[in-house]
């Protein structure tokens, strides 16, 4: 018999392994028991030469998740460094409050439910206990004028929805110190540039009424920035997986989250994609017809190229009875945990097996027929399609209730789809583009709702202005805390698809 997979779910089939609290900590430190196992006999076995102290230091890790999970957590607090340097202790929950206080009174930015002149984020809890969605809107992000950061994410697992809001808080700031640096330096980014021009051509994809973009920018090459941007959002993420994993507060060994990042700068759309939540443009076609552009590709377990690094590392994929049409990824030797994409932030017991925390990172140039961009996760894409989405936004009575409008319809084809089914949480972020910015700038209403504060889901139309005379140096000194340099050694192949039919 199969076991429950115990990472997030996706696909149309809704189906759950039902359980109490007690069957899912037996769950837990089973799967804790069998990954300790594995370290063990990894150890036994020899590893190569300046292997050893890593292959001990991850049995370590795995007899301490066993720990906690019996609730031994004084011993496990206690133990000593083998060998390495004591990590720099955990923020305390003092400091968690102050960082969570200071990111809301930064002026522009947007982590709840609200909306500004040019953007509306909306979130709603499903049935499935707490909210692990999170997204996030920056205006005049890395103090630029002509530059918004916005993301959503996914969490899943046991810890996901605090995996998700720790990466919405920390990734824009981890990605804006790199972009800060000395803009004129020498990037050593020949591998870079090639692939990009590798992505660059590709052509579009076609699945049903919808075009999929994979990266590849119709109108042209590329633009100067886009090497050393791609650059950024590969070391944000690299450092943004490695800050999770060193987090002593969160256990992220079965837990992780999705995400999708854009940066707007001017007419440039740079988007880093990791996971199955989604981006998709809203543009007017020859005829003047609203449709929609899929700006990034679902990374699922399935895909030809994902599917080979998974197997090279000796991860296993296939999909469970209950939901055949769902592939997912398992250890070699045990059928845990499932996880149904093939990138994420965290999910470190598949770290060793081909799941990557490397964006896909894909560029798109604004014309005057673009009109939005959608970021939603996969609780929305899940029971809409593209078409419909953009069709659902453009139809909302205004800008500023776009994402509200969104969610609800979502939630609603949830209850007709699957009548019997928990309805997945959902999160959305509408960004509008060409915008007039004179109409813009002088629109006090406007300016006033970007800084609306972050809210809970369970209040969803509550909004608070925040303090806009807080200081703008709060990024720079947040940055500082443990954001070590450091080399990018491999470039993701860009992900690659033939033409339906």
């Amino acid at each position: 018999m199969v076991e429950a997979a115990a990472g997030r779910r996706s696909g149309t089939c809704r189906r759950r392994p039902s359980g109490g609290g007690e069957l899912q900590r037996q769950q837990l430190l089973h799967q804790r028991l069998l990954a300790a196992h594995v370290a063990m006999a990894t150890t036994a076995a020899g590893a190569p030469s300046g292997t050893g102290g890593r292959c001990l230091e991850d049995f370590a890790d795995c007899l301490l998740g066993v720990l906690r999970a019996l609730g031994l957590t004084s011993w496990a607090a206690a133990r000593p460094p083998q060998g390495q340097p004591r990590p720099p202790p955990p923020r305390g929950a003092a400091d968690a409050r102050r960082l969570a206080a200071e990111l809301r009174a930064v002026p522009g930015r947007i982590a709840g439910n609200g909306a500004s002149a040019v953007a509306s984020l909306y979130t709603l809890q499903g049935r499935k206990g707490v909210n692990q969605d999170a997204m996030v809107f920056w205006e005049n992000f890395c103090s630029r004028d002509d530059t918004i950061f916005c993301g959503v994410f996914d969490g899943h697992g046991p810890y996901g929805h605090l995996v998700a809001k720790r990466v919405r808080d920390l990734l824009p700031i981890k990605l804006g110190a790199d972009l800060g640096m000395d803009e004129d330096r020498e990037t050593s980014t020949s591998n870079i540039k090639s692939n990009a021009n590798q992505v660059g051509s590709q052509e579009h994809i076609d699945r049903g009424n919808t075009t999929i973009s994979t990266g590849a920018e119709q109108n042209g090459e590329y633009p100067e920035c886009f090497p050393a941007l791609r650059t950024s959002f590969l070391k944000a993420f690299h450092v943004m997986d490695r800050d999770l994993k060193l987090h002593k507060n969160i256990d992220c060994f079965f837990s992780g989250t999705t995400a999708v990042a854009m940066i707007k700068q001017g007419h440039n759309l740079i988007i880093g994609n990791l996971g199955d939540s989604r981006a998709v443009l809203g543009t007017r076609n020859e005829i003047n017809q609203l449709v929609a552009v899929q700006l990034t590709v679902d990374l699922k377990p399935n895909i030809p190229s994902e599917a080979q690094r998974i197997m090279q590392r000796k991860g296993r994929i296939f999909a469970l009875p209950e939901e055949p049409e769902v592939a997912r990824v398992w250890l070699p030797k045990y059928n845990s945990p499932g996880l149904a994409m093939a990138r994420a932030f965290g999910d470190f017991c598949l770290k060793d097996h081909g799941v990557i925390s490397m964006p896909d990172v894909s560029y798109h140039h604004i014309t005057e027929k673009d009109e939005f961009v959608v970021l939603a996760t996969d609780g929305v894409w899940d029971v809409l399609s593209n078409d419909e989405v953009v069709s659902i936004v453009s139809r909302a009575t205004s800008q500023a209730s776009a994402a509200r409008f969104l969610v609800e319809s979502a939630h609603r084809a949830w209850r007709n789809r699957f009548p019997t089914s928990k309805i997945d949480d959902c999160a959305v972020v509408c960004l509008f583009l060409n915008m007039d910015e004179e109409t813009e700038s002088s629109n006090p209403m406007a300016n006033n709702s970007a800084n609306s504060a972050e809210v809970t889901s369970n209040q969803p139309s509550a909004t608070t202005q925040l303090n806009t005379g807080s200081s703008a140096d709060i990024v720079t000194a947040m940055v500082t805390d443990g954001n070590e340099p450091f080399v990018v050694e491999a470039i993701a192949k860009p992900v690659t698809h033939a033409k339906d039919g």
